[in-house]
C-alpha cells in the first residue's frame, strides 16, 4: 500500500481508507478505527505501527520524531558496497532534473569536494535546503553481481536510503529506476548474470518492483518493543533466484 495519513494527488489504497476495516476485523466489529503513527514510503514494503488509541500513537509518534526508534531494513542492490561495513553520512537535497522531461529528484549535497587543480579536499559552502542524512549499511550476502545489505537509517530524510546507496555507495537497490540515472527516468539497466539470473528480459526490467523492506523495528513503550516482519514472497523469490538467500533470524 501507499502509506499516508490521507490520500495524496493520485494515492490508490491509502492506508488510512483501510483502517476502520482493520479495526473492526481484529475487534469483533465495534473498533474505534486504527492510527497510524509513521509513514512508509509508497513502494517499500514492511512493518507498520498502528495504535488502537490516540494517546499511545501520540506517543509513538513523538519516537519516531525524536529518532528513538531503532529501524532495521534490508534491501537488494546492484553491486558490492566497498568497504563492506560502514557508514553514510551525506546530507540530501531535493533538486529538479533538468531533461527531455523535467522531474524532481532527492540527491546529495557534500560538504567536501576534491579540487580539480591539486586534488586537495575543499569544503563546500553548506545548501541551506540540504538535511543531514546518516545511514548506517552492512553486507550480508553478495551473490550475481548484487548484494543483500542491512541497513540502518538514523535519520529520516525522504527517500534517503535509496539515495544513499544508488549515489553514495554506487549501489542502487534493485527495482529502484528512480534512482539508478540521475538525468532520466529509464527502467534500470541490469548486468547480464543478473538478468539470467532472474530469467528476465531487459525490456521487462521495468516491472521490477523496488527491493527495499522495512524488516525490524525496535522501541520503548515501557518496555521494549520488537517488531519484525518477513520480507514479502517476490523479495524472498528473488533471494532464492539470485542465490543471496542466508540464515535470517
Amino acid at each position: 500500500y501507499s502509506v499516508r495519513y490521507a490520500g495524496g494527488p493520485g494515492v490508490r489504497n491509502c492506508i488510512a481508507d483501510v483502517l476502520p476495516i482493520l479495526a473492526k476485523m481484529l475487534e469483533n466489529m465495534k473498533a474505534e478505527p486504527l492510527h497510524l503513527c509513521h509513514r512508509l514510503d509508497k513502494e517499500t514494503t514492511g512493518v507498520m505501527v498502528l495504535a488502537r488509541n490516540k494517546e499511545v500513537a501520540e506517543r509513538i509518534r513523538l519516537l519516531f520524531k525524536t529518532r528513538q526508534v531503532e529501524k532495521t531494513y534490508w534491501a537488494i542492490s546492484l553491486g558490492e558496497p566497498d568497504p563492506a561495513e560502514g557508514i553514510v553520512e551525506i546530507p540530501i537535497v531535493e533538486k529538479e532534473v533538468q531533461s527531455h522531461q523535467s522531474h524532481y529528484k532527492m540527491t546529495l549535497a557534500p560538504n567536501y569536494r576534491l579540487s580539480p587543480e591539486d586534488g586537495k579536499v575543499v569544503k563546500i559552502r553548506k545548501n541551506r535546503n540540504a538535511e543531514s542524512a546518516v545511514t548506517r549499511y552492512r553486507l550480508l550476502a553478495s551473490s550475481s553481481a548484487c548484494s543483500l545489505l542491512e541497513l540502518q537509517p538514523v535519520t529520516g530524510v525522504k527517500h534517503q536510503i535509496r539515495v544513499h546507496l544508488a549515489y553514495g555507495l554506487g549501489c542502487p537497490i534493485l527495482g529502484d529506476h528512480k534512482y539508478s540515472h540521475w538525468s532520466k527516468l529509464a527502467p534500470q539497466k541490469l548486468p547480464e548474470i543478473t538478468l539470467k539470473r532472474l530469467k528476465l528480459k531487459q525490456s521487462k526490467v521495468r516491472h521490477l518492483p523496488l527491493h527495499l523492506h522495512a524488516h525490524r523495528l525496535s522501541l520503548h513503550l515501557g518496555e521494549w518493543i520488537d517488531l519484525v516482519c518477513k520480507p514479502p514472497p517476490f523479495f524472498q523469490k528473488t533471494l532464492k533466484k539470485l542465490e543471496l538467500d542466508i540464515d535470517k533470524d
